[in-house]
């Protein structure tokens, strides 16, 4: 056991570190505080990677779509974790909820899905998938930032809590029944059967590994999860002492935080397109961006209203423009029941377009 999670041992010596040469660290300035950040990013990775492969281990035992599930609500464990530690620091941005979740929509829609329906496609061509998913996945998408990110724009300033408790007890509402239709009468629409002359391309990668026993999947995704916020609250503090006199982007922080959560998910969604599971790749993707907006939305809202201090959850024009070419082309694209390179490259391309504007600051 010991020697398989050997990578672990990074992150928690830098964890140790963290404890005991913060103040000194931030003391050498901008540049030594952006190389400990850049190293304790790296740290987060190693940790997230190995709760993504007992995420995986646990997905293989139970299958589809609590594999899924559980893939992607750890990595939206480690983003509330980290989103919650750096909005806790009175300098961090009011936006950077909003930033984040905007930022990890287009992560996980454009870019998971998009590269790995490009690649997928260009090394299978048309791959299949149960169409029921990506229709059910993208009306709620469309349906929680509607409600959570694009109406708070319009709701008055000596308002906001009530708005607040409202969009908490909807964002519980919609999920209660998402999971009661995922995990009961209509699990079906979150798997497919495969062809038997493409079974053996479909079968998922690492099924040797489930061999592996629970009760230790579980202890390391909790310890797991533990770590990245022990790492994510000194990260905080180098980020902000480093970026505090430059020009750099307000969203490059939120970027950085959505990119860390999806990390192991990126990993994991395109091993499945390049084995021919796109169904795998679509619960991925698809179900990552609305556990990202239908779970962050509330808990966020909810430290909101505990410190009495609202953050800013209205998406922007230019946001909101972005997430409906997205879920437009994400409901045209996924209409079918097949994915091809062409498809994947279109919402590639909004991948591209996202991180040029967010680095122009729009």
């Amino acid at each position: 056991m010991f020697k398989e999670e050997k990578i672990l041992l990074f992150p928690i010596l830098l964890a140790i570190g963290g404890f005991s040469f913060e103040h000194q660290i931030l003391e050498m300035g901008a540049t030594v505080s952006l190389i400990a950040a850049a190293v304790l990013i790296a740290a987060i990775l190693a940790a997230s990677l190995r709760v993504a492969h007992h995420a995986e281990v646990l997905a293989v035992k139970v299958g589809d779509p609590y594999g899924t599930m559980i893939l992607t609500l750890s990595a939206v464990a480690v983003e509330v974790l980290i989103l919650a530690i750096m909005m806790s620091d009175a300098s961090s941005s009011p936006t950077l909820a909003r930033d984040t979740i905007y930022a990890a929509v287009m992560l996980d829609i454009n870019g998971i899905l998009g590269l790995a329906a490009l690649l997928g496609g260009l090394k299978h061509g048309e791959q299949p998938y149960n169409d029921d998913s990506g229709k059910t996945y993208g009306v709620m998408i469309l349906t929680a930032m509607g409600i959570s990110m694009v109406v708070p724009e319009f709701v008055p300033r000596d308002r906001w809590q009530f708005y607040s408790v409202f969009t908490i007890g909807a964002m519980i509402a919609l999920y209660g029944l998402f999971l009661r239709m995922q995990v009961g009468t209509h699990s079906y629409f979150f798997s497919y059967s495969y062809p038997r002359g493409k079974r053996q391309d479909a079968e998922e990668p690492g099924h040797a590994e489930a061999t592996e026993p629970a009760a230790r999947s579980i202890g390391v995704i909790l310890f797991g999860v533990v770590l990245i916020g022990i790492l994510a609250e000194f990260m905080s503090s180098f980020i902000n002492v480093g970026l505090k006199d430059t020009s750099a982007p307000i969203a490059l922080t939120a970027i950085l935080v959505a990119a860390i959560s999806a990390g192991p998910e990126i990993l994991t969604a395109l091993r499945a397109a390049l084995a021919n599971r796109m169904q795998a790749t679509v619960n991925i993707a698809m179900g990552a961006s609305l556990s990202t907006v239908i779970l962050t939305v509330p808990a966020m809202e909810a430290i909101a209203l505990y410190t009495g201090q609202p953050f800013v959850m209205a998406m922007t024009p230019v946001q909101t423009v972005m997430v409906a070419i997205t879920l437009i082309a994400a409901a045209i694209n996924l209409n079918d029941g097949e994915t091809n390179a062409i498809e994947g490259m279109t919402h590639f391309i909004l991948f591209a377009t996202f991180i040029m504007l967010s680095l122009i600051g729009l």
